[in-house]
């Protein structure tokens, strides 16, 4: 027997709706021909074009190494060009093409849907106050590092 049973963990419950969330984004964005973490990327970068490799896995919330296998395959599929900054030269830029932009459009209709139907299932209170506590839940875990 161990000192905490299983379905009092907090963090088994957070898993379990984090891979719901997955699975249905990854259903949702199969038309599109992407995977949750090339959407992810796809869309801070058109919210912040040029953006780095690093700061861009910081926003995804993957490691370095694992964002620059996705902005390797966007960039294959021509759906990312990279270059140079201006200043920097060990740093690449990274933005959308036009064809990457149209791909983000459609795979955002489609997990906007998924957001959506989630956020239906709670009232506005319930809503805020799932954000505040999972807000909590990860300064608490942040401050365990």
């Amino acid at each position: 027997m161990t000192s905490m049973p299983p379905e009092e963990r907090i963090g088994s419950h957070v898993k379990r709706a984090e891979q719901a969330l997955v699975g249905a984004k990854n259903a949702a964005l199969k038309p599109a021909g992407v995977t949750v973490p090339q959407y992810a990327a796809l869309l801070w970068l058109a919210e912040k074009p040029g953006i780095s490799a690093a700061a861009l896995a910081r926003l995804c919330g993957v490691t370095p190494p694992t964002m620059n296998t996705v902005l390797k395959n966007l960039q294959e599929r021509g759906w990312i060009e990279r270059s140079p900054h201006e200043w920097h030269r060990n740093v690449l830029e990274t933005r959308l093409t036009a064809e990457g932009r149209l791909v983000m459009e459609l795979a955002d209709a489609a997990a906007v849907r998924v957001e959506r139907a989630l956020a239906a299932a709670f009232s506005a209170e319930e809503r805020e106050q799932l954000i505040a506590l999972l807000g909590r839940a990860a300064d608490v875990l942040d401050a365990q590092r």
